[in-house]
């Protein structure tokens, strides 16, 4: 009896456990693992020489100056970056979206995160996912590293040297008939990869699809759709892009394991930009931009932290400006100073002070930087005492702000084991003539400075962003 009924339960049991593998889901056990590739490169370097290539491109190729459209690519893209697996992720990389007016229909992404769409490849996709599908794919590139590992290959032929000072190199062919556009040079191994990457940006590309509720079947349709726009030739992507026959069979293996509840397909936000992409005059093709040997001004040469460049777009207004988004991502600024922002802010490094803004909340004026969301973070020398240094820079304010305000006394008070002076001023912004709340703070570090945190945000936004400036203050790490 003991006897049977232990066999009975043994049966019980490996039919459980045959019934609970099949109820797991497919990518538990079936996602393909994917990994990086030899690199000799630093990450670091990789934002480098991405931001070289990007001032170079964006001289030889016509950037877009729509807002609304640039913000919902931004929007899609940072959806799409906040879904990297988090091995893949690099603090490092400062991910941005613009849109080239051409008709081809193409991408490219550089190392670092510089991404650009032409306007051609959003208005012949079909829905959004088609195009995040293209993006996710260039993403990928990037965060595996592709270019400097490609690069990395390059030194047994001798070439480190020309890939460390590619200067205006970089263009050896990013964009389909662009090798017009600059000498073909090293940047080949940036741009043009092997089939092997190319597969793992499809299935990396898929699974960031799946993770951010994109169907990834919609990549391997978007591959359709090139070709049918393009007549079969497969238009200036699939040019760039080797496309072996099992291509879309490859990407519809992997979709099978990524489930994907209620996908994100059409959206308003899609159809609007598209309409409004297709109603403007027609876009030139990359060789007719080529042929035109025209140069264009970079709009934000410097964006990086690395440079010393302005960091500043050159005679932008602020737009519509992105809510905070629910990940932070920590950042080591200044000297022993460490703080986390919603990774959907971007640092802007200016000498001795760094910004995080959110998408749309600064721009200038008459070529000075002006701010309408954020947070910053200043270093200056002690004059006499902190008192006095905070007085310093009540008066400076004041004097370079007509329309600011004092809203009552300088306070101070312990925070920790740290001294802080606050005071709060009510200003009225010159950019968008909204009434807003500044608040500074002050503390000094051991070695003699004085660390200022600002933060500027309109009156009518408090209740959507004073939260996140609040747990960006309760992150502040000063290690002095």
């Amino acid at each position: 009896m003991i006897k049977n009924n232990y066999h009975k339960m043994r049966g019980r049991i490996a039919w459980l456990a045959l019934v609970s593998v099949f109820l797991l889901p497919l990518s538990a056990f079936s996602q393909t693992k994917i990994s990086y590739h030899g690199n000799k490169f630093k990450p670091s370097d990789d934002v480098k020489l991405g931001l070289q290539a990007a001032q170079e491109a964006e001289r030889q190729l016509p950037i877009l100056r729509d807002r609304d459209a640039t913000d919902y690519v931004s929007r899609v893209g940072q959806r799409l970056v906040s879904s990297i697996p988090s091995e893949f992720q690099h603090p490092e990389f400062r991910y941005y979206f613009k849109i080239i007016n051409a008709s081809d229909i193409n991408a490219f992404a550089l190392p670092g995160g510089p991404m650009y769409l032409n306007r051609g490849m959003i208005e012949a996709a079909r829905n959004e996912g088609e195009m995040a599908g293209v993006m996710a794919h260039e993403l990928s590139h990037v965060a595996l590293r592709h270019g400097t590992a490609q690069a990395t290959k390059a030194q047994k032929y001798g070439l480190l040297a020309g890939i460390l000072g590619i200067g205006g190199q970089i263009l050896g062919g990013p964009i389909g008939t662009a090798a017009q556009l600059g000498a073909q040079g090293v940047g080949v191994y940036f741009l043009k990869f092997s089939r092997e990457y190319e597969t793992e940006a499809d299935i990396l590309g898929a699974q960031i699809m799946a993770r951010a509720n994109y169907d990834p079947v919609d990549l391997a349709n978007m591959f359709r759709t090139i070709e049918r726009v393009s007549g079969g030739s497969g238009g200036g992507f699939l040019s760039d892009h080797p496309s072996p026959q099992n291509r879309y069979a490859r990407i519809q293996q992997e979709a099978q394991y990524l489930r994907v509840s209620n996908p994100i397909k059409v959206t308003r936000d899609f159809e609007r930009t598209q309409a409004q992409l297709r109603s403007l005059p027609r876009a030139p093709t990359t060789e007719q931009i080529a042929r035109s040997g025209q140069r264009y001004p970079v709009e934000n040469e410097g964006r990086y932290p690395e440079t010393n460049e302005n960091p500043y777009p050159a005679n932008q207004p602020v737009g519509r400006v992105s809510l905070p988004s629910s990940r932070y991502r920590t950042y080591s600024v200044l000297e022993g100073l460490r703080v986390s922002v919603p990774e959907n802010w971007r640092e802007l490094n200016d000498n001795n002070s760094v910004w995080f803004v959110p998408e749309g909340g600064y721009g200038t004026i008459q070529g000075q930087p002006v701010f309408t969301h954020g947070i910053n973070f200043a270093a200056a020398a002690l004059q006499g005492s902190l008192q006095q240094t905070m007085n310093q820079m009540i008066n400076t304010w004041l004097q370079n702000n007509a329309n600011m305000r004092q809203v009552g006394r300088v306070q101070g008070g312990n925070t920790g084991r740290r001294y802080w002076m606050s005071t709060r001023f009510r200003n009225r912004n010159e950019a968008t003539g909204q009434m807003e709340d500044v608040a500074l703070f002050a503390t000094q570090l051991r070695n003699g400075n004085v660390l200022f945190i600002s933060q500027v945000l309109p009156q009518n936004d408090s209740g959507q962003f004073q939260d996140a400036l609040n747990r960006i203050m309760n992150s502040v790490q000063i290690n002095d």
